[in-house]
């Protein structure tokens, strides 16, 4: 990203006002140490946090945070073995925050974690690098974008795709206009999942969890899958489902392309969760309509194999995971690299790769939030975005294919999405004529005030609930 014409394109996705000249007490040039503390010991915060942190010159890990003591542990053993000096130790992250020599958090808690540790931190005077999607709902994400601005701190959200070379580079060419104006953007995780379980008592939590300091914002619940991590991610109380957890990179990438700057005008999920009859409760097959003024996005998510009894994944024209933009005179996949006009002869190929942590270390040293890829303010309303998806998924209801394809059949473009929808639940002998899947409504959102029109249904989950004391404060002005 470093070699591109930033000023003329990656600038573009910073909101313009939004930046300004940070003062700094104690990180003030290349030569000065950047003392790290890390919350969430979890895969990303001990395999992608640590070393991309530790590796970089004049970069120090200096304390971990996690309810789980087993977890934080084992960092800690990692750290003195990899990098030769300890790290301290905090079960509560407001005490590692609370000291005065460290400059930055590493923020790899869970997804409903996200807010208010990010707000504690910045109250506490520390920079935060934090892991997406940015927030567990839509209000939540905007409190965090305040206190970025009220703080004066640096905060990136870690949608990594803003700092890699082939699609900065793709995009700038998709707005020179060689292939013409964008028609739509077809955006897809096909990743496997498998059933999270559905257990007859709770699931014993280990004495090394303190589990009130894990839940945290959320309801403490009993749990009925069968493992207490990462799973969470596929529970509405702890996390957010494939197409935001996911999700929120193909939809960054697909923005960033189309420029827009705030929600999409109105918005519409259908799906379910199929074949693992277990105790999460996301979908695991989902598709949704994102109507952007410049352009649609399309989203699905198949976390199923491509058919029972198979072993491969679904794909969308040969890609697993990718953004796919299709345009007057041909088509771009972002992810791959490629470009191909109408006739499906390659024109264009992009490469290069990026940094992301490297990319917001340079920034909390220049103290400009410009130079930040993926600053706070964009990481909330790619992950918002998401979240108006799933808000008209949890409002739907079981539909047959008849009021389904009636309520979309001014679309064609998600109808032919629907058809594969259809076509992959009856590959794996599902019903869809007995009410098995989920029909959201159209919503029509107030893109100015990031919520909806007329619903106050959908409006509560775009403010969400908190559990006492961890309430994620108003910080409107």
């Amino acid at each position: 990203m470093k070699g591109l014409t930033r000023r003329d394109f990656v600038k573009s996705s910073i909101a313009a006002g939004a930046v300004v000249a940070l003062p700094f007490s104690r990180v003030r040039g290349a030569n000065d140490r950047i003392r790290v503390g890390v919350v969430g010991l979890g895969g990303r915060g001990t395999g992608a946090h640590v070393p991309s942190f530790e590796n970089q010159e004049g970069v120090t890990v200096v304390a971990l945070s996690d309810p789980d003591r087993e977890r934080m542990g084992g960092a800690a053993k990692m750290i003195e073995s990899k990098y030769s000096h300890k790290a301290e130790q905090y079960l509560d992250m407001r005490k590692m925050f609370d000291r005065d020599d460290i400059d930055v958090i590493g923020n790899a808690t869970q997804n409903y974690w996200h807010g208010l540790s990010t707000i504690w931190a910045c109250q506490a005077g520390k920079h935060v690098y934090v892991e997406k999607p940015l927030s567990h709902y839509i209000w939540e994400g905007r409190q965090m974008v305040n206190a970025a601005r009220k703080y004066d701190r640096i905060v990136q959200c870690g949608t990594q795709r803003r700092s890699q070379r082939s699609i900065a580079d793709a995009i700038q060419w998709i707005r020179q206009g060689h292939l013409g104006e964008i028609k739509h953007i077809t955006a897809f995780a096909n990743k496997p999942r498998s059933s999270c379980g559905k257990r007859d008592t709770p699931l014993p939590i280990p004495d090394t969890v303190d589990y009130d300091l894990w839940c945290g914002p959320a309801r403490k619940v009993p749990i009925y899958r069968n493992r207490l991590q990462y799973d969470c991610s596929f529970d509405w109380n702890t996390g957010d489902g494939e197409s935001c957890n996911q999700g929120v990179h193909e939809v960054d990438v697909a923005r960033w392309c189309l420029g827009e700057k705030r929600l999409p005008r109105r918005v519409m999920s259908i799906g379910g969760r199929f074949v693992f009859n277990d105790a999460c409760d996301v979908p695991n097959t989902q598709i949704i309509y994102y109507d952007f003024p410049t352009a649609p996005v399309l989203y699905e998510v198949h976390n199923l194999r491509k058919a029972k009894g198979s072993s491969d994944m679904p794909a969308f024209r040969g890609e697993g995971v990718g953004v796919i933009v299709d345009c007057e005179g041909g088509s771009v996949s972002l992810y791959r690299g490629m470009a191909w006009d109408k006739d499906g002869k390659q024109v264009k190929s992009f490469s290069g790769g990026g940094d992301h942590f490297v990319d917001f270390i340079g920034a909390v040293r220049s103290g400009r939030r410009e130079d930040l890829n993926g600053e706070v303010l964009e990481g909330h309303i790619s992950t918002a975005v998401c979240h108006t998806g799933n808000i008209s998924y949890r409002l739907g209801k079981k539909a047959t294919t008849r009021q389904i394809r009636a309520q979309v059949r001014d679309v064609p473009m998600f109808a032919e999405m629907l058809d594969r929808l259809l076509e992959h639940l009856a590959a794996h002998e599902i019903d869809v004529e007995a009410k098995t899947v989920t029909l959201g409504p159209w919503l029509d959102v107030d893109r100015r005030n990031e919520r909806f029109k007329n619903n106050k249904r959908a409006n509560r989950l775009v403010r969400g609930f908190y559990r006492e004391p961890y309430v994620v404060p108003d910080l409107s002005t």
